[in-house]
């Protein structure tokens, strides 16, 4: 009889391209991974991988055993949540990530209210950038995703997860106090056209979507610094060393010499929460959305 575990091996292979990336999404050693693939060769009598430059590749028997372990694995999902159902409570382990502001304004209400309402849940979390998340979510390597998109840069979510809106989350600009625009109730993006732009990291999906909207306004921006944190950026514009856009989820507390400007045309992120559709009867799925959804609730 084949090897559950074995064929999960096999799946992640599949899905990662690589025996390195296989154990990053098992969060197994790479060795676990060739020894696994190693019994479940023997197991089927059968060549599964084969040497690809410094890499592997999946034989022609193994693409059809992994299409095989990928319906079984789909199968699987749906009898634990089928059980969970029936059994009515949230049990088990529950595997969630979120962008980093999500985890730190919208997370530990929302694990504390799990620990309490759902004793015999256990959550794992850490954080992840929305694209990378939804990938995770996609692959099985996580339950359930935070993520993000801005009112005028949808993130694409496939078919095959579901997905409920958390909060909205306006986004202001930050300067420092003696800047010119400090005391102003409002302001337009188009002002700071002349501004060096303190911004996340390149090919991040906030730092995509800022390029996108001051251009598509005319602006070909100056970046002067890049930092994936939002406190790091806030700190560099109490500086002195430029603005930047700061939403408002987790951004407290507000550093010295720094003001807070709303946009006259509200700019906005949408935060929402994504799951694979076949896990959407899973009584502890359901407790995470139902959890996100208030602590969204009481940051509005």
């Amino acid at each position: 009889m084949l090897n559950l575990e074995r064929l999960r091996t096999l799946d992640a292979l599949a899905r990662h391209g690589s025996v390195s990336g296989a154990a990053a999404g098992l969060h197994v050693t790479t060795s676990a991974v060739s020894q696994q693939m190693a019994k479940l060769e023997r197991e089927v009598g059968q060549q599964l991988l084969a040497k690809n430059g410094r890499g592997v590749r999946l034989t022609d028997a193994g693409r059809l055993l992994a299409d095989h372990a990928a319906r079984i694995l789909s199968q699987v999902e749906l009898a634990q949540a089928d059980l969970e159902e029936q059994r009515g409570k949230a049990v088990g382990e529950l595997r969630v990530s979120a962008f980093p502001t999500a985890m730190r304004g919208l997370l530990p209400a929302t694990l504390s209210a799990l620990r309490a309402d759902h004793p015999g849940l256990r959550v794992g979390c850490h954080e992840l950038e929305p694209a990378p998340a939804v990938t995770a979510v996609v692959r099985g390597d996580i339950d359930l995703a935070v993520v993000l998109d801005w009112y005028n840069k949808p993130l694409p979510i496939p078919d095959v997860l579901a997905k409920a809106p958390l909060l909205d989350d306006p986004a202001d600009v930050a300067m420092p106090a003696a800047h010119p625009l400090a005391d102003r109730a409002e302001v337009d993006l188009e002002d700071f056209a002349d501004d060096e732009w303190i911004t996340w990291g390149e090919g991040e999906f906030c730092h995509e979507w800022l390029m996108f909207t001051l251009r598509d306004k005319g602006i070909e921006p100056r970046v002067a610094h890049r930092a994936e944190e939002h406190h790091t950026q806030l700190a560099l514009v109490a500086a002195g060393l430029g603005v930047c856009v700061a939403p408002r989820l987790g951004r407290d507390p507000m550093p010295a010499g720094v003001r807070m400007v709303p946009v006259r045309q509200r700019v906005r992120r949408h935060v929402y929460v994504v799951w694979r559709a076949d896990a959407d009867r899973r009584p502890s799925i359901r407790a995470a959305v139902e959890a996100l959804r208030a602590a969204g609730a009481g940051l509005r």
